[in-house]
């Protein structure tokens, strides 16, 4: 593919007639997309304001906005959704709101709404010149465990060497495939692989989002590209196998293996899952053979551990010259693979003892009547417990209605002593049908707090 950086995307001739974005009621071209970009950078340029919060649901002028905002040098804010309470939590980011109706706000905010006119005369920008990447600022947002906002901000330089690094590595394998996705464009990986490396690779995406797994059983061809997540994959319960994608990519958490196999027999392969966060960008990646399949890390990324097993990086995506701590813990094999053994922070202390929340969850879903498991420390009678928000398998449903409640609990508690000490077994449980995730694909702690308060059910 002829893949261009940000810096020349809209300095760069390209054919008029070629596909940019699609609906299923028409395709848009380069020179609406010149046409859309040029009117509103004008717009924009003329604006006193500096810092412009971009929401949207159509991915198209999600693009039109995100590039203007680029050429006008404005400051450009991602808000994680568009709620007006959780917009409103972040206002003091933003002067200005770019949107397509999206919402409605109720707070002292100048917005824009696009499209901006509904000219049909197309006329190009008279010139786009190349961007000085490292000058433009973008603000997004990370929820991280608590649900406090955490504002990340970074230089259009860093994902543009993002960007270059997915082209080298999966380029030629999505070679012009029309990119389809269930995840946001307001959050770090529906961004970069649903919007900005299409664009600079010049593949066709789809405007919206496939919300239903039924939609993305029908959405699969050899021609299709799925940017996805665990918390959508996991959903795809249908026994028949139908047309495979192009490729399937994973990110946000961790993938259940049960939901790359249901991948790899419904559409003949395993999902490229991508290791990161909104901090540090793309970090490894890997098709998830069996549980233990190790994680492949990007070339341009160098590796180390400090004193506690945590990695630290030294990648082009956070900063080129510095390394970079993460709290994620694992073990190298060789000098570009790993495995992932969880996250320093998610270490407590019960009774002096110190217990991995990770190793917990791990040791829960080992168990054959297990799904998932989120495992947080929680308050009773003035000190520290485990409890645990898990999923079923039919095996499981089948165990639970069979032996009951108690019985089941007490099953749970014995099978667990066979790895972890009784301070670290969970003491509480929840059986949900779906763990709660944000709209990143976390699991926020008062979310699973909420669900003790639902004594109907309790185990």
């Amino acid at each position: 593919m002829n893949t261009r950086s940000l810096a020349n995307l809209m300095s760069s001739p390209r054919p008029d007639s070629q596909p940019v974005a699609i609906t299923q009621a028409n395709i848009v071209t380069w020179s609406q997309f010149n046409h859309d970009v040029s009117q509103l950078t004008e717009q924009l340029i003329l604006s006193k304001h500096l810092r412009w919060a971009i929401c949207f649901e159509d991915s198209y002028y999600f693009a039109v906005a995100f590039m203007a905002a680029a050429h006008a040098r404005r400051h450009i804010i991602l808000p994680g959704n568009h709620q007006p309470a959780a917009l409103a939590e972040l206002s003091t980011h933003f002067d200005a709101i770019l949107h397509d109706g999206v919402f409605q706000h109720n707070f002292d905010k100048a917005a824009l709404k696009l499209p901006v006119s509904d000219t049909e005369e197309i006329t190009n920008f008279t010139h786009f010149a190349p961007l000085p990447l490292c000058d433009i600022r973008l603000t997004l947002f990370t929820s991280g465990s608590s649900g406090t906002p955490t504002a990340i901000e970074k230089t259009l330089d860093l994902l543009d060497a993002e960007i270059t690094q997915l082209d080298a590595t999966w380029g030629e394998l999505l070679s012009n495939s029309t990119i389809a996705s269930t995840v946001s464009h307001q959050h770090i990986y529906g961004l970069l692989f649903r919007v900005l490396w299409p664009l600079c690779a010049g593949l066709l995406f789809e405007r919206f989002d496939l919300i239903y797994p039924e939609q993305v059983m029908a959405h699969a061809g050899q021609n299709t590209t799925l940017i996805s997540s665990p918390a959508l994959l996991k959903r795809l319960t249908d026994d028949q196998a139908t047309t495979s994608y192009r490729a399937i990519f994973s990110s946000g958490g961790p993938l259940p293996p049960s939901a790359a196999q249901q991948s790899l027999h419904l559409f003949e392969q395993l999902p490229f899952e991508v290791f990161g966060s909104t901090e540090t960008g793309g970090i490894g990646y890997r098709q998830q053979q069996e549980t233990t399949t190790p994680w492949q890390l990007f070339p341009s990324i160098d590796m180390a551990l400090n004193a506690e097993g945590c990695l630290r990086l030294r990648s082009p995506f956070i900063d080129p010259d510095n390394w970079y701590q993460t709290s994620d813990q694992c073990e190298p094999l060789g000098a570009d693979q790993f495995m992932l053994k969880g996250r320093a922070d998610r270490v407590v202390k019960i009774e002096e003892k110190r217990i991995s929340l990770t190793e917990v969850e791990r040791r829960l879903c080992q168990l054959e009547w297990i799904e998932e498991a989120a495992v947080f420390p929680q308050e009773e009678t003035n000190r520290l417990i485990l409890a645990a928000v898990i999923t079923l398998t039919k095996q499981g449903k089948a165990t639970l209605s069979d032996m009951g409640k108690g019985k089941f609990w007490l099953k749970l508690r014995q099978e667990l002593r066979l790895w972890l000490e009784p301070i670290g077994i969970p003491r509480r449980y929840r059986a949900v049908d779906e763990i709660p995730l944000n709209t990143q694909g976390k699991r926020l702690i008062r979310d699973l707090e909420l669900l003790f308060k639902q004594e109907s059910k309790e185990i």
